[in-house]
């Protein structure tokens, strides 16, 4: 593709060379690079693209785009545009013929809920007999094939090319997770949007967005991008996407009487939700095998997606009923003494509070929770969540998340300062594993074990290392052991 055709509608300069120049591929990682390609120099956090120019054009680079005064190498090609973020997003959906225009793309923003409500869409979809793609912190798919996913929204480029792929495969529909990242860092920019949905907002990534409204805001970006837009009103800033949304949009609610589309006579179990649907004075009961007042409003989210794309009711309420529940969310795991565990990716404030709010509905014994904190990630919420585990928990275990950088202990510490604020009895155990045992060890029949913040992820990021660890699968070992 020639580099005018590459950057069509996108501003820029040319420094060096011509316009007319074919390239072969499109590259950000100059690791990455081939002969032929067109080399991005994304300014990242750590460090930065333009630092490895000469070593893309060691590679095979024939062109460069830049935002900064460069020394641009002989017989190399080079534009300048305003920001490199943003034209990586445009060569990139330009490279691949503007994928995500051939396909139905539903995006779902929002600090809770996006993975459980992509595949509740998905599993409606599947009803009608399409085939569709997921893009998110589970995993990537097309149909029933898995994909390994770095990042909740992976980069433009790899956007494009998933969708390009997702085509070619005969997929109709994609549900995608657009994190606050993706859509300040300009990762879905030429990203052809049908559908977007907000869950909720509250407090997380503080340490990348600084305050709430920033964090807001960056979420809102995507109402201005989408066709249409379903948004859940009885949250707080469901107002605000409202104002930012173009083209029609559908709210829902619990709560509020002003919602088009509601959950009246909601009846929560150990076995999942039940409430009628009402939508233009019309009643749909639904039934969904994941407990928690979080689990009506995920499935809301969903029964809007399926409104808005004109499925039929009784496909949704299907959808939603076959729905046997998604990994690493509430994912129960139960054995014969009568003790039951479950993981959870609860790792914000409001997912740990609203994961025990359920627990307590329905467990008859203790509420035995481990959890901890990410490294190199808001330091605000480390107490926060303390006192949240400490105030809804019979006993608690803090211990290791995905430390990072940081030292483990430093950051069991600043859980404990929220801990102290509670009555509950707790222990520091660092090492997750320990800690998984011990909870599982001490816990008696009737008792209900949370093992919170990892969820779906089968590994554990150190400074040094990432080894292989699923809460899930350590669970397991521990009531074999128990029972030995």
């Amino acid at each position: 593709m020639k580099i005018r055709d590459l950057l069509e509608s996108e501003k820029y300069e040319l420094l060096k060379g011509s316009e007319d120049f074919n390239i072969e591929d499109v590259e950000y990682d100059s690791r990455n690079v081939k002969e032929g390609s067109l080399f991005v120099c994304i300014t990242g956090f750590k460090t930065d693209g333009h630092k490895y120019i000469d070593s893309a054009v060691k590679n095979g680079a024939k062109a460069l785009c830049v935002e900064k005064d460069v020394s641009i190498p002989e017989g190399i090609t080079c534009v300048k545009v305003e920001n490199c973020r943003h034209a990586l997003a445009v060569m990139a959906d330009n490279f691949y013929d503007h994928p995500s225009r051939k396909l139905n793309l539903i995006g779902v923003t929002g600090t809770n809920g996006k993975t459980t409500t992509t595949y509740l869409i998905k599993n409606i979809l599947e009803q009608l007999g399409h085939k569709t793609g997921v893009i998110g912190t589970i995993g990537n798919c097309i149909g029933d094939k898995m994909l390994h996913a770095e990042r909740t929204t992976p980069e433009s480029l790899e956007i494009q090319e998933l969708f390009n792929e997702m085509y070619k495969e005969g997929v109709k529909d994609v549900t995608m997770e657009v994190s606050s990242h993706s859509l300040d860092l300009h990762r879905v920019d030429g990203c052809d949007f049908d559908l977007g949905l907000f869950t909720n907002l509250t407090e997380d990534h503080l340490d990348y967005h600084k305050t709430m409204e920033n964090y807001k805001k960056a979420k809102g970006i995507l109402f201005g991008m989408c066709k249409n837009s379903v948004i859940n009103i009885d949250d707080a800033a469901g107002e605000y996407m409202i104002s930012v949304s173009k083209g029609k949009v559908l709210t829902t609610g619990i709560d509020n009487e002003e919602a088009q589309l509601r959950a009246v006579n909601v009846k929560m179990t150990s076995g999942g939700v039940e409430f009628d649907a009402v939508y233009k004075n019309e009643k749909h009961h639904i039934v969904y095998h994941v407990p928690g007042k979080f689990s009506v409003y995920n499935a809301l989210a969903a029964i809007g997606a399926g409104i808005m794309m004109n499925v039929p009711f009784e496909d949704i309420v299907s959808g939603l009923e076959n729905v046997k529940g998604v990994k690493g969310r509430f994912q129960p795991i139960k054995t014969q003494d009568g003790v039951t565990a479950i993981v959870d990716y609860s790792h914000t404030p409001d997912s740990l509070e609203n994961m025990l709010k359920t627990a307590k509905e329905f467990v008859k014994g203790r509420i035995i929770t481990v959890f901890g904190c990410g490294g190199d990630r808001d330091k605000m919420k480390r107490p926060i969540m303390g006192e949240i585990g400490g105030r809804l928990s019979d006993f608690c275990i803090i211990t290791s998340d995905n430390p990072r950088s940081e030292e483990p202990a430093a950051i069991v510490d600043d859980v404990e300062v929220g801990m102290k604020k509670t009555d509950c009895p707790y222990e520091k155990i660092v090492d997750r594993r320990e800690a998984i045992y011990k909870a599982i060890n001490m816990a008696k029949p009737g008792d209900f074990v949370a093992v919170a913040g990892k969820g779906h992820e089968d590994y554990q990021i150190f400074a040094d290392k990432t080894i292989h660890f699923d809460d899930a699968e350590v669970i397991l070992d521990a009531f074999k052991e128990k029972t030995k």
